[in-house]
């Protein structure tokens, strides 16, 4: 049975943008397996790749010939993702429209019967469970230990600029508050890996507690003398704050937005949760270093 003659228009050009896509995700997972090293993760692009051929051949068994060619930028997009920021990021945003796509399927069953509709079921449910399945055979070191960078910059971001608004208050001295942001900063990045080298060791994975301690540590530090950087660049303490809370936001925004592709959680609810928290510790330890400042005539000392 020839199922586009019993489509209306309608969904013929809604059958056809699925092919088109199917395809076009066909080719991306080629093109990363072509370049990849590891056996293992090869394997896995490939079947990411076989799978999404065989929903293209669905799709082109309603609409015929849908195939395209990939732009140069899109291969290079998601090789600069794969480089910078992970195979498994890459993947992840590949994928983030699959909860949409999925969606639409579904409604799409409504058009079909038969063979037809028996045959994008199963796609729904390789959509569904083959793909995240497939991405645990990935096990990539920087998703493993992801919970320790975020312990390390979240930490870091939050105590440091809580450090400098504290003596935003206190003191007229951008030197100090520099300095002072780098004394706290590289003590606690220390206790924070003792703290991750010891959370390591007692749990029961395959995270080793001397890595988790240097991705925490040093995680900790990039983030502190990024912080403290703009203090020792100008003599205007709420210039150099300014800066600083700039360099904050988008640490901590671009962080948040990584976990939120690898995790598939709302970029927006999480990044709205950890701004609050920055400003209110800001707030709170401007406050606090005004009244101590006061208190002991700092600003006439420093």
């Amino acid at each position: 049975m020839d199922v586009a003659k019993l489509l209306p228009p309608e969904a013929l050009e809604k059958a056809k943008l699925f092919c088109l896509d199917e395809y076009r995700d066909y080719l991306i997972y080629k093109k990363l397996a072509e370049h990849e090293v590891n056996q293992n993760t090869r394997e896995v692009l490939l079947q990411f790749a076989e799978q999404e051929y065989r929903h293209y051949e669905f799709w082109k068994s309603i609409v015929g010939e849908c195939k395209s060619e990939l732009s140069r930028f899109d291969v290079t997009k998601i090789r600069i993702l794969r480089k910078l920021f992970g195979l498994t990021f890459a993947l992840k945003y590949l994928e983030m429209h699959e909860s949409e796509v999925i969606e639409n399927y579904k409604r799409y069953l409504n058009y079909l019967e038969g063979d037809a509709r028996r045959m994008l079921e199963e796609i729904i449910n390789d959509e569904l469970q083959h793909e995240s399945t497939l991405l645990q055979g990935l096990n990539e070191g920087v998703v493993r230990y992801l919970s320790f960078i975020a312990l390390g910059l979240a930490d870091a971001i939050v105590e440091i600029t809580g450090v400098h608004a504290g003596f935003l208050g206190a003191t007229k001295e951008t030197l100090v508050a520099g300095i002072a942001g780098l004394i706290v900063g590289v003590s606690a990045a220390i206790s924070m890996a003792g703290a991750a080298y010891l959370q390591a060791k007692a749990e029961v994975s395959d995270r080793k507690p001397g890595m988790s301690a240097w991705v925490t540590g040093t995680s900790y530090l990039a983030a502190v003398i990024a912080l403290a950087l703009p203090y020792f660049m100008t003599q205007h303490q709420l210039t150099a704050f300014i800066i600083s809370v700039i360099l904050a936001v988008l640490i901590i925004s671009g962080f948040t937005y990584y976990n939120a592709v690898l995790s598939e959680t709302p970029f927006k609810k999480e990044i709205m949760e950890n701004l609050l928290i920055l400003f209110g510790t800001a707030m709170v330890a401007y406050i606090f270093g005004n009244i101590i400042g006061g208190i002991f005539g700092l600003e006439g000392i420093l």
